[in-house]
């Protein structure tokens, strides 16, 4: 009996997970993700003290053993904070960028595929979001709303799904007129059908990318909103919030601002190069150019 033949991959070609695992930049991006993705799922069992534990005697305290991040103005451990805070923005980031792919993502790929008046339609309400700035946007949703973890989910997840409603179109638009799709429809194939089997497996890795940068810059506009007030409300705590209140104590106690500042920066960062490694394998153009770079 003649074994069933298999499919080899071309000569030459590098797998996806041999091209991420050699760009030292991504494997260190995504070392520093999984440690946060532990804080954010076990802050509050990490934290060495309660978040609103006061202890004025101990107040301003520099880094030391009994509080690696020091203390803020009312004795409470900065480390503490800094850990539920983080989990409160990864909170924040992932619903609301994903309410932004599932709204954003939808739009998009009805708009691309239907064409006519529903694209022109759908895409000209896209536009007008587009023209107000993102911060602006969401500072006028939760003003409507109010402040609260809530409405900063809600607002943020609104802002960015203009952005997912265009990637997923721009892709759409490519897909819907390859062969494969041609000819399902010519079978008669149900539209929701081509949609989930053909068009969305042939957009993903865009949206792949789309998703870790929206992350990236959700925590930073979680941390804006915070900073102004509008965001977390205290007592929970938020690394907006905290570089809110360290402005009275810069020079008095200058890890207050810098370790809260110091999460969001590598969070954001790590996201980034993440988003960047995951492009140079989901994009044909730049596995290309990856794969020639480590033949060299």
């Amino acid at each position: 009996m003649t074994p069933p033949l298999t499919e080899n991959p071309p000569a030459g070609r590098v797998s996806s997970w041999r091209l991420l695992a050699g760009n030292p930049v991504t494997v260190a991006s995504t070392v520093i993700l999984a440690v946060v993705l532990v804080v954010a799922v076990g802050a509050k069992w990490l934290a060495p003290q309660g978040i609103n534990d006061v202890d004025v005697p101990s107040a301003l305290r520099g880094p030391s053993g009994a509080h690696w991040f020091g203390t803020d103005e009312l004795g409470r451990d900065v480390l503490s904070r800094v850990l539920v805070a983080v989990q409160a923005s990864m909170e924040v980031a992932v619903v609301s960028v994903l309410f932004a792919v599932v709204v954003g993502v939808t739009i998009g790929v009805v708009a691309g595929y239907r064409g006519g008046w529903v694209d022109t339609v759908f895409m000209r309400v896209v536009d007008v979001m587009f023209a107000f700035p993102v911060l602006l946007l969401a500072l006028a949703i939760v003003a409507i709303l109010g402040p609260g973890i809530t409405t900063t989910m809600l607002a943020i997840g609104v802002v960015y799904t203009p952005i997912f409603a265009r990637v997923a179109r721009a892709s759409t638009l490519g897909v819907r007129v390859e062969p494969f799709v041609q000819v399902s429809r010519t079978m008669g194939t149900g539209h929701g059908y081509i949609l989930i089997r053909h068009v969305l497996p042939n957009i993903a890795g865009p949206l792949i990318v789309q998703t870790s940068l929206s992350l990236a810059f959700a925590i930073l506009s979680e941390a804006a909103l915070s900073f102004l007030g509008l965001g977390i409300q205290p007592p929970e705590p938020s690394l907006g919030r905290m570089i809110f209140d360290s402005q009275g104590f810069v020079t008095l106690a200058w890890w207050m601002a810098v370790f809260p500042g110091a999460a969001i920066f590598v969070i954001v960062l790590a996201f980034n190069l993440f988003g960047d490694g995951m492009r140079d394998v989901l994009d044909p153009k730049q596995r290309t150019l990856a794969e020639a770079r480590r033949k060299q």
